[in-house]
């Protein structure tokens, strides 16, 4: 049996974690089994389904790097193929029309919500005959027995078939319903493993009724518990970025995303750091437990500074270029962008900050950090400048270790603390009197530049020293 899993969201806005994190185990297990992983859109929603969250789920699973092998199926492009079936279930006595008001269903809920019992509909029409009228179209849930669902997660679960009601199919206007479709695209697509989250235990039930009733096979079932908040309460917009590419936006890499949230609610003995490759081998799905996991900002930020330092510098440099552009920052204008993450990303714990701290390698600061400036830029800096300038002018091979040499010959001639050369010409070439060690940091601007900087601290100096 070839292993065959799908991610069925609904495009009612953005991919958020917790279906991100379903998506993941999704096809980390079809991967891990050599199978097939399989996108679906569930837009049968019709009224709050949009382009713009169908291009944001995509986006997201693009971003995440979780490519399907079929799809993306559209459920709205299929709808012949679901009312065929209604047809054949109607055909079979296997559904039935139901000609019952909205007002009489709310009456019945409310009677039965006072009574203290579970509102579902009492099958008035259920061996009725056909009549004028507007109809939904219900199926004959077995009134007896039970329904057995061996969880990979949660072991047995047994419902009975009495706290079931029968299922709307088909609504009024004849667009089949969410429970349905997906019961026919589950069967017609060959889904053999159903990863999704904890809310749709009571759809599973129902579902596994309406497959037998068709005759189709019973896919294998893994409910995945919630994401809560650092709170304990279900993660939601309070507890600040819960959209996928929010995260991309706030400087995250795809590669700590992914690892922090296959972490949360599955594991392997101890390891906390996991290549993709790591993952695919050891995933499965009997692995997923089933508490909810509390999402901490601060491990993924430190799994993000972890991966800004450990993965190769050329796929840092692939998705940091995107920051870079977001700021206005052109990065064409300077050294290679690999050249300036080697030497930062030790200081930073997202591309954002890597992009905004960076800025003086490619154009020009606006202006200097006043704090620095006021401690290092003093009258007394003004001779280390103009020293230093000359001898860097002097270099005729622009390197790290020449440019060293330069400031701490300054420092001797002056008969100074390299400090008192070195902190100056920080804030000179930087702006601000934080950066890398200097000598690999001028190394990657050209004389020029750094020339024309320590020019607008003397001014500033001179500027300062006169008013």
């Amino acid at each position: 049996m070839t292993v065959v899993t799908r991610f069925a969201p609904s495009p009612t806005g953005y991919l958020h974690v917790g279906g991100a994190r379903t998506a993941l185990y999704s096809w980390l297990y079809a991967k891990s089994q050599g199978g097939k992983f399989v996108l679906r859109i569930e837009d049968t929603d019709i009224e709050r389904s949009t382009q713009a969250a169908i291009d944001a789920i995509l986006e997201g699973m693009e971003w995440l790097g979780l490519s399907w092998d079929d799809g993306p199926y559209y459920q709205t492009q299929r709808f012949d193929r679901y009312k065929e079936f209604v047809q054949q279930l109607l055909g079979e006595g296997k559904a039935y029309k139901c000609y019952c008001s909205r007002e009489r269903l709310d009456q019945i809920r409310e009677q039965q919500m006072a009574a203290g019992q579970k509102p579902k509909y009492d099958g008035k029409c259920r061996h009725g005959v056909e009549q004028d009228g507007d109809y939904v179209i219900r199926f004959k849930n077995p009134l007896q027995g039970s329904v057995v669902i061996n969880d990979h997660i949660r072991g047995k679960i047994e419902i009975a078939n009495s706290e079931l009601d029968d299922l709307i199919i088909q609504r009024t206007d004849g667009v089949p319903t969410y429970n349905f479709c997906v019961v026919i695209d589950d069967w017609d697509m060959g889904i053999t493993h159903v990863v999704r989250g904890e809310d749709h235990i009571n759809n599973t039930p129902r579902q596994i009724n309406i497959l037998e009733a068709l005759g189709a096979p019973v896919p294998e079932y893994a409910h995945v518990s919630m994401i809560l908040g650092d709170d304990g309460k279900k993660l939601s917009k309070r507890h600040g970025a819960v959209g996928v590419m929010q995260y991309r936006d706030d400087g995250f890499l795809p590669q700590a995303l992914l690892n922090y949230l296959v972490r949360l609610g599955w594991s392997h003995g101890d390891q906390e750091i996991f290549s993709l490759e790591e993952m695919i081998e050891y995933f499965s799905l009997d692995d997923i437990g089933q508490s909810a996991s509390a999402f901490n900002t601060d491990k993924l930020i430190w799994l993000n500074q972890h991966y800004i330092k450990s993965l190769p510098v050329a796929e840092v440099a692939k998705h940091a270029q995107w920051h870079f552009e977001q700021q206005g920052i052109d990065t064409s204008q300077g050294p290679a962008l690999e050249k300036v993450i080697s030497i930062q990303a030790d200081r930073v714990k997202t591309l954002k900050e890597l992009a905004e701290i960076s800025s003086y390698f490619y154009q020009e600061y606006d202006q200097l950090d006043a704090n620095a400036a006021k401690k290092h830029l003093r009258p007394v800096a003004q001779e280390a400048l103009e020293l230093v300038k000359t001898k860097l002018q002097s270099i005729t091979d622009w390197t790290a270790e020449n440019i060293h040499a330069a400031i701490n010959a300054t420092a001797e001639q002056l008969e100074v603390g390299m400090g008192k050369v070195g902190m100056p010409l920080r804030v000179a070439a930087t702006g601000s009197g934080n950066s890398p060690s200097l000598d690999v940091t001028l190394e990657l601007l050209t004389f020029e530049q750094v020339a024309q900087r320590i020019d607008k601290a003397l001014k500033y100096i001179a500027n300062r020293t006169n008013s």
